[in-house]
């Protein structure tokens, strides 16, 4: 059907009235108005969110920081006490009781900060504790610095008397190597010297005669005398060893006359005839006589020597025949 001007035969719905069509704009007016305030309440409290985490990690960085920062200190002033102790053994052995603090002390910080909860005010206090660490470590530099320094003094005053003991033994061996050689020198100038030996063969008549005779087969004894003196010699007993050799080689060793084997300076072990004890006086010649008895003279020469200090000091020789006056 076309469309005409006529009005239509449906009845029409009357439009509503213009008193509620504006109560309702207000309506929509103050939601509208409300979302946006809560919008940016919302979009204002993210923004202080984000501002406060931000303040948050940056005071947490901070902390870190901070935390970074005391423990280098702290192993820095641990180098500073490694190094002291390590190169002291005095301080590794036995703890003084600074050393016992500085422990106490080094584990509080360590504690500190390893606390992931400590606060501004527990790193402050650490910090102040690493700064009296180290003011206990320099102390203790110096205690050790005073110790090495005393140290160094007593090792250069023991090499000083070191050396002043090998000059000292140096001196004495030489003075007792002097002593020795003036001993030596005194014992070997002391030694008796001989002179005027005489050897004589004795036959003995009965009636207690002696007449002098070169018979061997008559001879009952040879009687030996020398002189003996020494002008350094000091007065006192002195020993005199006299060897008889006859003229087989073999030395008359009797010991009812005091034979026996004598060490000598110069001709090593002798069999000796008689030892012969002397009262001397010092700066005098003394006259020594002893008789040497056999019960059979061999003819032949009879060699007779003398020692004294171990030193053969005189010699003589006496020749028996068989028979004829002594010369």
């Amino acid at each position: 059907m076309a469309n005409t001007n006529y009005p239509s035969a449906t009845p029409q719905t009357p439009p509503p009235p213009q008193k509620n069509r504006a109560g309702k704009n207000l309506i929509i007016g103050l939601l509208a108005a409300g979302l946006l305030g809560t919008w940016g309440y919302l979009l204002w409290d993210k923004n202080k969110s984000a501002e406060n985490l931000q303040v948050a990690q940056t005071q947490s960085d901070r902390f870190a920081s901070q935390r970074d920062s005391l423990d280098a200190m702290l192993k820095e002033a641990e180098i500073r006490l490694d190094s002291i102790t390590g190169s002291n053994n005095a301080l590794q052995s036995d703890k003084s009781e600074l050393q016992k603090q500085i422990d106490a002390n080094k584990a509080e910080i360590k504690r500190i900060l390893r606390d992931k909860n400590a606060t501004a005010a527990d790193l402050k206090r650490a910090q102040q504790m690493i700064a009296n660490l180290n003011n206990q470590i320099a102390t203790l530099e110096a205690e050790v610095a005073r110790l090495t320094g005393e140290n160094q003094e007593l090792t250069a005053n023991n090499a000083q008397l070191t050396t002043e003991k090998q000059v000292l033994e140096q001196n004495l061996q030489a003075t007792t190597t002097e002593k020795n050689d003036l001993a030596q020198t005194v014992d070997v100038g002391s030694t008796f010297s001989a002179s005027n030996i005489q050897i004589t063969p004795v036959n003995e008549k009965k009636g207690g005669k002696e007449k002098t005779t070169t018979s061997a087969k008559r001879v009952d004894k040879m009687v030996v005398s020398f002189d003996v003196e020494n002008r350094i010699a000091k007065s006192g007993p002195a020993d005199m060893y006299i060897m008889v050799t006859a003229p087989d080689g073999k030395v008359i060793s009797d010991a009812a006359q005091g034979g026996g084997t004598l060490t000598t300076r110069t001709d090593g072990d002798k069999a000796y005839t008689s030892k012969v004890a002397i009262e001397y006086s010092q700066g005098t010649r003394k006259t020594v006589q002893f008789p040497i008895r056999q019960n059979d003279f061999q003819k032949g020469d009879y060699k007779i020597e003398i020692y004294h200090n171990g030193f053969r000091i005189g010699e003589g020789v006496r020749t028996l025949k068989k028979g004829g006056l002594f010369g």
